[in-house]
């Protein structure tokens, strides 16, 4: 069997929202978190600007991949998470905005603080205390010590 290498994430929690909101509007827009689908891996290619081969992600038995979609648009995918729940914490595999909420003209901020703050939701559902941990890149490792 090929072994995985572990990638080192690299998402900027880029506003502390209860919500995600509309960079241009300012509008706030609630939120739900579900299973991702066969059928939803449709959309999430890199051909269509998703970094991340979530495709494979999702064949991996004992990681669940998570979508952020806005309540009563469902199609949508904001962003995605891929979480493995170890025997005292939840590891996140993969966070990753939806192509067009990265960078200077992303529509939506606080997916990416919306996707961490579902992990450390479900970290205290499963009695681990709210711990989660990931892999950084080297370069946020700093940012996120601060």
């Amino acid at each position: 069997m090929k072994k995985r290498s572990e990638i080192g994430l690299d998402f900027i929690i880029d506003k502390l929202t209860n919500s995600i909101e509309n960079v241009v509007t300012g509008d706030s827009f609630s939120t739900d978190i579900s299973i991702l689908t066969s059928n939803d891996l449709k959309s999430i290619t890199k051909s269509k600007g998703w970094l991340f081969n979530w495709r494979e992600e999702y064949k991996i038995p004992m990681r669940d991949v998570y979508k952020l979609t806005i309540v009563n648009n469902p199609t949508i995918i904001q962003g995605l998470i891929s979480l493995e729940v170890k025997s005292d914490h939840l590891y996140m595999h993969l966070v990753e905005n939806a192509p067009f909420n990265k960078g200077q003209n992303k529509v939506y901020s606080g997916v990416a603080g919306n996707l961490v703050a579902f992990a450390c939701k479900l970290s205290f559902q499963r009695g681990h205390e709210g711990n989660v941990s990931f892999l950084s890149k080297s370069q946020l490792v700093t940012h996120y010590e601060n």
